[in-house]
């Protein structure tokens, strides 16, 4: 995260996109520590039992490459790695136990920092104008995202990303439920991101994430005269301290808005969006007629 002119925060990267400024992995921040100590767990128990890297990469069916790796801290053990690296090296749950930080710092810093305001959120408010918002994708969609973005990822970032993504969307089964509304272009739905099936299943997606009773999914037509959101992307989440926060994305940035009188900016717009875009339930018709005309 870092900071505009005006002392306001600015990400680094896009988050409901398939863009970004850099394809490394950035898990070496405030989970840095975390992870290296994890790694030197890792070697002291192997240490103690009496094992080369290749004996216990061959007992838990991994490479000596990658033992080597992760004893250095130069990649991430995967949860089944410290599963049974903690069988065979009797450490008694000790290794298992960091399975989750060791999970969670897999997913970008970006993505982290926005699934906790995400978390915090009484109440979130997003429109969308190129894609479907990322709270609304199937995995499949989000993976046809990722695999068009440029410069592009390697499978392994990609499956990073995705699992990311999807691990956003635990706020629809959150309690108590956050009240969410998302007010999507025309055009997002009509667009066959990864082909006309996977258009078909994010449609069907959307019909059954818009039954929940915490959730309200408008469509805005493109035949509307006047749109308060050409400005772009924006979301607006009321916090449960009591406090509001905007956010908005563009090319390669995105950046979360706190000072009071922008924030109110972006509650007005979307406010307005909302009133121009059709109803929920108008909204769910016309997806499903959209659905019935690709039969």
């Amino acid at each position: 995260m870092s900071t505009d002119n005006g002392g306001r925060d600015r990400s680094d990267h896009t988050t409901d996109g398939a863009d970004g400024a850099s394809w490394e992995e950035d898990w070496e921040d405030d989970y840095g520590p975390a992870i290296r100590a994890t790694c030197r767990q890792i070697k002291l128990w192997r240490e103690g039992a009496g094992l080369t890297q290749q004996e216990l990469g061959d007992a838990i069916g991994y490479s000596l490459g990658m033992v080597s790796a992760v004893e250095r801290a130069r990649r991430l053990p995967h949860p089944d790695f410290l599963a049974k690296a903690d069988r065979i090296l009797g450490a008694d749950g000790k290794l298992a136990a960091m399975k989750k930080d060791v999970e969670e710092a897999r997913y970008p810093k970006k993505v982290r920092d926005l699934a906790k305001l995400e978390s915090e959120a009484v109440e979130l408010g997003a429109y969308a104008n190129h894609n479907m918002h990322g709270l609304l994708q199937t995995e499949e969609y989000t993976r046809a995202l990722f695999e068009m973005r440029l410069p592009p990822y390697g499978e392994d970032e990609i499956d990073r990303q995705v699992a990311a993504r999807m691990a956003r969307q635990e706020i629809f089964g959150r309690r108590p439920a956050a009240l969410l509304t998302f007010v999507q272009e025309e055009v997002t739905l009509r667009r066959p991101i990864g082909g006309r099936m996977v258009l078909r299943r994010q449609l069907e997606h959307l019909l059954e994430v818009g039954q929940l009773r915490n959730v309200e999914i408008q469509v805005m037509p493109t035949d509307r005269v006047k749109h308060a959101g050409m400005a772009g992307e924006l979301r607006v989440l009321k916090i449960k301290d009591g406090t509001t926060v905007g956010y908005s994305e563009a090319q390669l940035t995105s950046r979360l808005v706190s000072d009071p009188r922008e924030v109110q900016i972006l509650e007005m717009r979307y406010g307005m969006i909302r009133a121009q875009a059709l109803p929920p339930r108008e909204s769910l018709a016309f997806i499903e007629k959209l659905l019935g005309e690709m039969t």
